[in-house]
């Protein structure tokens, strides 16, 4: 795996003061923002690009509450935000966007990937392990409901799983239980 890795930056935001840098994986360029000092054991959250959630704020998923929780846990417990640019599952904007328009439609979100040809999830975690051993972690408490998440990390102690379970509103909690009984998401 051929990876390129930016300098560390200094990044103050509303969520606390970080280091970030970025590793770039061929086209894609993901971000690390970390606390300035890590626990010996970080609290990790490993968040996929969601453009319309994270930026926007869109109320049919759960992302950007995860991505706010994900940098306010790393701020209070010397842990970090592994930001991977897999935008809609790693099957692109224009894709995801497509796959909305078919749930305007009826589908819920792994028949609306399926109908334009995709996995349900088509996201890999290679580079985290990459980007964990670059820090040389050794053990971490995953931030996540993924179980996909948990069984991709290899080379990395994961001593514990920490749910991050958001609020659901009248938009998304059909795409939550279908994370939850589609995806076998642990929420």
């Amino acid at each position: 795996m051929q990876i390129k890795i930016s300098d560390v930056a200094d990044l103050p935001s509303r969520f606390g003061d970080f280091n970030v840098q970025a590793f770039k994986q061929g086209q894609k360029e993901h971000l690390v923002i970390c606390a300035k000092e890590l626990a010996e054991v970080p609290i990790v959250r490993v968040h996929s690009e969601c453009l319309t959630g994270d930026a926007i704020g869109s109320l049919k998923c759960d992302c950007r509450d995860q991505l706010e929780y994900g940098l306010q846990m790393a701020d209070e417990t010397g842990g970090m935000v592994i930001y991977l640019r897999q935008e809609g599952r790693n099957i692109g904007l224009l894709n995801k966007i497509n796959a909305y328009a078919l749930q305007d439609k009826g589908l819920n979100t792994i028949e609306a990937n399926h109908q334009l040809g995709f996995a349900a999830d088509e996201r890999t975690y290679e580079v985290v392990t990459f980007i964990l051993h670059h820090y040389n972690i050794k053990k971490i408490k995953l931030l996540t409901n993924n179980p996909d998440k948990v069984n991709s990390i290899s080379g990395v102690e994961i001593v514990e799983r920490i749910p991050i379970i958001m609020k659901p509103n009248k938009h998304n909690e059909g795409y939550l239980d279908v994370k939850r009984d589609g995806m076998g998401h642990l929420l």
